[in-house]
């Protein structure tokens, strides 16, 4: 496990969920190797999903760019030493159908 504190480098998230975040990341470091930054992310993303509903997103590791967009109130951004965790929820809730996803597509592109 890495022993540094969290520092949260950009939020736009309630304490509540950003503490909750922290203590996972720093649960998932636990529970596996500090170079398994896929099991890591998982972790994180399966609670998340569980607490918060789906479509949580999780980039972990130390060395990545991102261009994001996230729904307001769901982005994280912090490190644990050089280790860095980028947490957010982006879209709808997803409670469109594909058929209305695709509907909606199909009509903005034949209005262009």
């Amino acid at each position: 496990m890495l022993e540094g504190r969290a520092v949260v480098r950009e939020a736009d998230m309630a304490e509540a969920m950003r503490s909750h975040v922290m203590d996972l990341a720093y649960q998932a470091l636990d529970l596996h190797e500090s170079s398994d930054f896929q099991a890591i992310a998982h972790h994180i993303k399966q609670k998340f999903d569980e607490a918060y509903g789906s479509s949580w997103h999780c980039v972990v590791g130390k060395d990545f760019g991102s261009c994001i967009t996230h729904l307001c109130g769901c982005f994280i951004f912090f490190h644990i030493d050089a280790m860095e965790f980028l947490i957010f929820k982006d879209g709808k809730d997803f409670t469109e159908s594909k058929e209305e996803a695709v509907g909606a597509l199909q009509r903005s592109t034949s209005s262009s």
